[in-house]
């Protein structure tokens, strides 16, 4: 199969969306903060060998890589769509992240929180995937949920405060009136 690949620019100035016509992760998402965190999957791996990656998201069929800032995107991109291309017939889309299954069960499990998964899905997901990026439920614990960017909301500026409070606002109108939603630290 011929590999075909378009890279999108992000809200986020130090993350580029790799698009892909050929699946990276079949099921579900992770985001890698370091390479010690990807282990089994090669290709995230070869993506921290360049210097400045400082975050990869795998999720349908693209990868979202963040740079620390320093690097020079013209450079950085020429790398990362290289290292891609190169490594991506051998990269196993199948590939499961132990720990992204434990809080996933956790969090699948308690009814309130799937009613809260389902308004983020049918309201704010849609546009965080669209910009390399996702959000996940950590806890809910009484009226506060704890929650985790991904991708490139992770470090983007405007997911910090604008887009957590348009995130809050949503699950207020839709689920709770007194919900806070706070980011993981």
């Amino acid at each position: 199969m011929d590999i075909k690949m378009h890279i999108q620019s992000t809200p986020n100035p130090n993350a580029l969306k790799f698009v892909l016509n050929v699946p990276v992760k079949t099921e579900g998402k992770v985001t890698f903060k370091n390479v010690s965190e990807c282990a089994n999957v090669p290709l995230a791996q070869t993506l921290f060998s360049i210097e400045h990656v400082h975050e990869v998201y795998f999720f349908d069929n693209y990868i979202t890589v963040t740079q620390n800032g320093n690097g020079d995107w013209d450079a950085l991109e020429e790398q990362i769509q290289k290292m891609i291309l190169d490594n991506i017939q051998n990269h196993n889309p199948n590939f499961q992240i132990e720990e992204t299954q434990k809080a996933e069960k956790k969090t699948n499990s308690n009814p309130e929180i799937i009613k809260i998964e389902g308004i983020l899905d049918q309201t704010i997901r849609p546009a965080l995937q669209m910009d390399g990026g996702d959000i996940q439920v950590v806890n809910l614990d009484g009226n506060v949920l704890t929650v985790f960017y991904q991708g490139a909301c992770g470090s983007c500026p405007s997911s910090a405060m604008g887009t957590l409070k348009a995130i809050e606002g949503l699950l207020r109108e839709g689920y709770n009136p007194n919900l806070v939603v706070e980011l993981a630290s």
